[in-house]
């Protein structure tokens, strides 16, 4: 890759990382996670950037290499976890940087299996097409009907709860 190239992946990534780092958070409720999906994509980006002609379609470029890799991480991941009977120690969030409201949302988008956070964050953060987050999961648009219609109906539920216990 030329410099020029160079310089513009460079200021392609310092643009767009803040926006692309918060796709991947909501991908995988957790920050290191996320932190290592960004990278992941954006070094497949790097690798490709003399084939992608069309610099228009760079996040959307971005973002389905994360939802490929993510979705790769839950079939490897699948094979090697196992539910125990002890339940591992979780981290202290973080409420200096953020309201109530938006910890209970994502403690509730947390509780979400990966398929349906994946299909709600692409469809109402990142606002895609049921037909787009149908080809970037690999499944029917039934399937991302019927996913996201389960997911919201426990969004609803369990915000429900949470905001009771803000009261």
């Amino acid at each position: 890759m030329g410099a020029a190239s160079q310089d513009e992946f460079h200021d392609f990534v310092a643009a767009r990382r803040p926006t692309l780092l918060r796709a991947a958070m909501l991908l995988t409720a957790d920050r290191g996670e996320a932190e290592d999906l960004l990278q992941s994509a954006l070094t497949k980006t790097y690798l490709a950037w003399g084939r992608i002609n069309d610099r228009g379609a760079l996040d959307g470029y971005v973002r389905r290499t994360m939802v490929n890799i993510n979705i790769s991480w839950w079939r490897r991941r699948r094979l090697e976890e196992y539910p125990t009977d002890e339940l591992p120690d979780t981290p202290i969030a973080d409420h200096t940087r953020r309201s109530e409201l938006r910890d209970g949302l994502d403690r509730i988008l947390d509780r979400l299996p990966p398929r349906q956070r994946a299909a709600v964050v692409l469809r109402y953060y990142e606002d895609l097409t049921e037909t787009e987050i149908a080809e970037a999961l690999g499944v029917s648009v039934g399937t991302v009907k019927s996913t996201v219609s389960r997911a919201m109906s426990k969004l609803r539920d369990e915000a429900a709860h949470e905001l009771a216990s803000l009261e």
